[in-house]
């Protein structure tokens, strides 16, 4: 990924440059720093995991939440930034009874 020194956006490739869509411009591009990039498009594929071996308490922890779905009383969440980095992360819950999923901020 490469920035623009004029006005900080991402920049994109156009042959051997690399464009700003926001500003226009452009510079060279380097093979010997582009090398240590690391593209999206070159990760292999990820497997399905099987869980249906792991232990609920390998999962990941627990609090105590009402569950909307069926009224239990535990749940597993994790914590995920799905917003920009200066708001603060979202609580995803799992209900160990019935397997209802929920986040934080929907009731």
């Amino acid at each position: 990924m490469e920035f623009c020194d004029e006005c900080g956006s991402m920049m994109k490739t156009d042959g051997d440059v690399w464009v700003c869509g926001s500003c226009g411009y452009e510079k060279a591009r380097d093979a010997d720093k582009e090398a240590d990039m690391t593209s999206t498009a070159e990760r292999e594929d990820s497997e399905v995991v099987d869980m249906s071996d792991v232990d609920d308490a390998e999962i990941g922890p627990t609090t105590t939440v009402i569950c909307p779905e069926c009224g239990h009383d535990r749940a597993r969440y994790e914590m995920k930034q799905i917003r920009s980095a200066d708001e603060s992360e979202t609580r995803f819950f799992t209900c160990v009874e019935c397997g209802h999923k929920w986040r934080e901020d929907d009731h």
